[in-house]
């Protein structure tokens, strides 16, 4: 297309038309933003990055949107059972009884993640408590004096049950071995004295006692039993919580997964314990702590005693199912809440000497309390102790000190039978030998 523009002829002052090209004029138009016009590609653009940010938005509402239905359903499902409405529809989808199936299946493979465990802690900390251990320490100095001094050590307990008269909580019996007075804090602050209903040194658990009468009825209301699981099914890589009084500074929360099942590991006296391995951090005061799963059970009790301080990211539990008929073998034990009058005592007979780790370790004896003479006639002489034996446990408490072996006699009575286990040296190694003993009287001089 042409247009017709007029220019003069500066020569002789006449005009002359000519036809130009209208493309070459628009060509010829300054850039726009320049002078001119803008152009329109830039709004375009704009319009174009609305658009898309608004079709991602809609399809991961839409994702979002089907993961919740799909899980909401699966709730439903497992809580009113499968069924079809009269038209032949899956009662819990609305979708055809082929399809429902068939949905219903491929929701199940999604997997929701929720690291959010502030509700499960909430729910069980009720049932964790802070054990403190009042004890007395004994030994001899470099010049062969005898000297005695008062300690305290923390440690954890998980309740787990509740008699007409006691309070029953669940601790490891290293946290409550040696004690003089155990005290108990609950979630609410409030602190009880505690009593040892029972111990298993083997296993390392204890249960000890609170008398319901000494507890306030907010106390009463505010703590909770604790709901015991399954460690048997435990598969790697499951996420557990631990809880305990770390390092004495109250109840703190950690968490992990578990990183192996059926970890054989060798303890301090040189027994082999089977226990559930977990990077949870479990430190000094855990132990006696509950190691929990996802739906708050306990699956383990957590003990630091097999922790090392070479290695970072391995804590061990000891596993529930395992640990069950022992705590309910100790749930039946006696309480024993304080000494006997010391006319109604039970004596053993013995004159014994502390074996120290310095000791075991020059001699390659065990630890325990070894036997210096049986005395005549005595309980123990009937019972079949010997000289040279080395008592490590009394009625299945763990014993190692002379203190700890006549602490705990002072609790029972003349005429009270119960067990006592030696380890005998024989046939070139020390043997486990347990004896039923029979307390006699005290000597009347």
């Amino acid at each position: 297309m042409y247009e017709n523009d007029i220019y003069s002829n500066s020569d002789n002052g006449s005009y002359t038309t000519y036809q130009t090209d209208a493309n070459y004029n628009k060509a010829m138009e300054p850039p726009a933003g320049i002078g001119g016009k803008k152009k329109k590609g830039g709004f375009r653009k704009v319009l174009l990055s609305m658009g898309l940010g608004l079709l991602f938005g809609l399809f991961a509402g839409a994702g979002f949107y089907v993961v919740q239905f799909g899980l909401e359903r699966i709730s439903q499902t497992e809580e009113q059972g499968a069924g079809l409405t009269d038209d032949g529809e899956d009662a819990q989808t609305g979708l055809p009884e082929g399809l429902a199936d068939a949905w219903m299946q491929n929701v199940k493979n999604i997997t929701y993640v929720n690291t959010d465990i502030s509700n499960v802690v909430e729910d069980v900390m009720p049932a964790m408590v802070s054990i403190v251990n009042n004890y007395t320490q004994t030994g001899t100095t470099f010049w062969g004096q005898q000297y005695s001094q008062q300690g305290a050590s923390s440690g954890s307990g998980i309740i787990v049950a509740e008699n007409e008269s006691e309070l029953l909580i669940v601790s490891n019996n290293h946290v409550v071995q040696g004690m003089d007075t155990l005290e108990v804090t609950f979630i609410d602050g409030s602190v009880a004295q505690a009593y040892i209903k029972g111990t298993d040194a083997e296993m390392d658990l204890a249960v000890i006692a609170v008398p319901l009468e000494n507890l306030s009825q907010e106390t009463k209301s505010a703590i909770t039993i604790a709901t015991m699981g399954d460690s048997d099914d435990l598969k790697l890589g499951t996420p557990v919580i631990a809880i305990g009084n770390a390092l004495g500074y109250g109840q703190s929360v950690t968490s992990g997964i578990i990183s192996a099942l059926n970890r054989e590991v060798t303890m301090e006296d040189g027994t082999v314990g089977t226990f559930i391995q977990t990077d949870t951090a479990i430190n000094p005061g855990n132990s006696g702590g509950a190691l929990l799963n996802i739906n708050g059970e306990v699956i383990g009790i957590n003990s630091n005693k097999i922790a090392s301080s070479q290695v970072e990211g391995m804590g061990y539990a000891i596993p529930i199912s395992s640990a069950s008929p022992i705590i309910a073998d100790l749930l039946e034990r006696q309480t024993r809440t304080e000494k006997v009058a010391a006319e109604e005592a039970g004596y053993m007979g013995i004159e014994m000497q502390d074996v120290t780790d310095e000791i075991a370790a020059m001699l390659g004896i065990p630890q325990g309390v070894f036997v210096i003479n049986v005395q005549e006639g005595t309980a123990a002489q009937q019972a079949g102790i010997q000289h040279g034996d080395i008592i490590i446990k009394f009625d299945g408490q763990r014993v190692s000190t002379r203190s700890e072996l006549k602490q705990l006699v002072g609790y029972y009575r003349a005429g009270e039978t119960l067990k006592v286990t030696v380890k005998r040296f024989a046939d070139g190694r020390y043997e486990d030998v347990e004896l039923e003993v029979t307390l006699g009287s005290q000597p009347q001089n």
